[in-house]
């Protein structure tokens, strides 16, 4: 694939557990085109989440070689250009509105200005809570926090977007709200994304579908 955003060739990785080493990843290869949207289903520790962290470099892998846009380099200011992440669990600063916690993908790269401010309050719009910018995560809905943290992943203009279990802790109804305003703004702007969920309907809806079982891709 010439115009992989990301390209992860034979990663393994192994943790110690007591006295045994267990091996979680053995050699798993995954090539993603820009704008392409793939699925990863698999059974709980088959080592989905490990490898979302080893695709977002948050972790190393023990053997195997990881890229992005054909660089090795997934330094902390690299990935605050490169990808942003969706997870489970929001992770917003519950002090701070939402047009802040939008802003703090844009601190990471300096502090953000005008332009900064105009863009999160343009993709709160985008996600259905431009009423909603000043309103802390605790008077927001499991849904809304969750629209929010897709706002913030898209802040810095990802090629990449790594989504793992956006909607495990939301409703079914608001569930399919978030895979549709994930799908939709992906393509809009041609973001490549990885969603790791456990749901097959969701599944089936990316472009490419891949399940992952005992350490490999089945």
């Amino acid at each position: 694939m010439t115009n992989a955003v990301l390209r992860a060739s034979a990663l393994t990785k192994t943790y110690l557990s007591g006295n045994r080493r267990l091996q979680v990843l053995a050699g798993v290869d995954l090539d993603v085109a820009a704008g392409e949207s793939v699925s990863i289903r698999g059974e709980s520790g088959s080592g989905k989440s490990t490898l979302l962290h080893l695709l977002a470099g948050l972790d190393a892998p023990d053997t195997g070689e990881l890229r992005w846009d054909g660089s090795t380099d997934t330094g902390v200011t690299r990935r605050a250009r490169f990808l942003g992440m969706v997870f489970q669990s929001f992770y917003l600063i519950p002090e701070i509105n939402a047009l802040q916690n939008v802003l703090m993908a844009a601190r990471m790269l300096g502090s953000p200005g005008l332009a900064e401010r105009a863009r999160a309050t343009a993709l709160l719009g985008r996600v259905g809570l431009a009423d909603r910018a000043h309103h802390l995560p605790s008077q927001l809905s499991g849904g809304e926090r969750q629209r929010v943290a897709v706002a913030r992943a898209l802040m810095n203009s990802p090629r990449l977007l790594l989504a793992d279990e956006p909607t495990g802790n939301l409703d079914e109804r608001t569930g399919e709200e978030v895979i549709d305003l994930l799908l939709g703004l992906c393509a809009e702007t041609q973001t490549a994304l990885v969603l790791v969920t456990h749901n097959a309907a969701h599944a089936a809806r990316t472009a490419r579908q891949l399940r992952l079982h005992a350490g490999v891709f089945v």
